[in-house]
């Protein structure tokens, strides 16, 4: 039942030209932005005008409009399209080393911004017909839509095992302390070494990669209440507030709005599903 689900969901996205790509370290999307409410997502964000243009408005007080806007991780922002779809290319901070997203927003913003935008453009209609590969790496995918690889970030092996533990969203919810114990350390030494490595608070990073899951069953016919249970959240009320926060959107509305949408995953987001 679940094949024939998943082959409706791929033909209606083909039909509609809504897709998704999801892989553990990079998101592709082309598709519905929602009704324009602030959120806060916790990955880098590229957002391209499929036509006309889009306007951002950020909590720092930046306004813009264009073919082409970045937010960097956990702004809160505001974006609208004056189409009715758009692309949004999404980079998890914790893969590139420190400054990179910062010299990529630079770069985007700069006078090859047009450029890029089409270059972006262009990734879409190639992710299109790649759809059925079993895998992209980071490196391929940045190629694609920027001109050229990004740097990897290597991190502490003690940390990748506790990335690693969050992201199967199975079993018992992952804790500070049970990542800890594992590492060797005590709570206190983990959680110092798992912000000095990601640059981010380990109940944040838990927070965002749990929204972020989401995204894996956006166009599925499926219980929210369940699904809220089956990847972490105590409750509805929690899950509802925190979609919210990160996407701007309630989860029934990620769901209405999606069920025209193709999801693709490779790597080890396909086997997390």
């Amino acid at each position: 039942m679940d094949a024939i689900v998943d082959a409706k969901c791929q033909k209606s996205g083909q039909q509609s030209g809504h897709r998704m790509l999801i892989t553990p370290e990079r998101v592709f999307y082309a598709g519905l932005l929602g009704r324009p409410r602030e959120r806060c997502p916790g990955a880098f964000h590229v957002y391209v005008a499929i036509r006309d243009g889009l306007h951002l408005s950020t909590s720092e007080g930046r306004e813009s409009h264009g073919e082409l806007a970045v937010t960097m991780p956990n702004l809160r922002h505001t974006i609208t399209s004056e189409y009715r779809s758009a692309i949004c290319v999404a980079i998890e901070p914790e893969s590139v080393p420190d400054g990179t997203l910062e010299a990529v927003a630079r770069r985007l913003q700069g006078p090859d911004s047009h450029l890029f935008a089409n270059r972006i453009r262009n990734a879409y209609a190639t992710l299109a017909e790649m759809q059925h590969r079993d895998a992209i790496a980071n490196a391929e995918f940045d190629t694609m839509c920027f001109g050229d690889a990004l740097p990897q970030r290597v991190l502490d092996p003690r940390v990748v095992r506790a990335i690693g533990r969050i992201g199967r969203f199975s079993g018992e919810p992952v804790t500070a302390a049970g990542c800890a114990a594992e590492a060797g350390l005590s709570p206190s030494r983990f959680l110092h070494l798992f912000k000095e490595e990601t640059g981010i608070s380990f109940r944040s990073f838990r927070a965002w990669k749990r929204a972020r899951h989401l995204l894996h069953f956006a166009n599925q016919d499926i219980n929210l209440a369940h699904l809220a249970q089956d990847i972490g959240y105590p409750d509805s009320t929690h899950f509802s507030h925190s979609i919210r926060r990160f996407y701007g959107l309630k989860p029934r509305a990620i769901f209405s709005g999606s069920r025209d949408l193709a999801i693709y995953r490779t790597g080890q987001e396909r086997a997390l599903t």
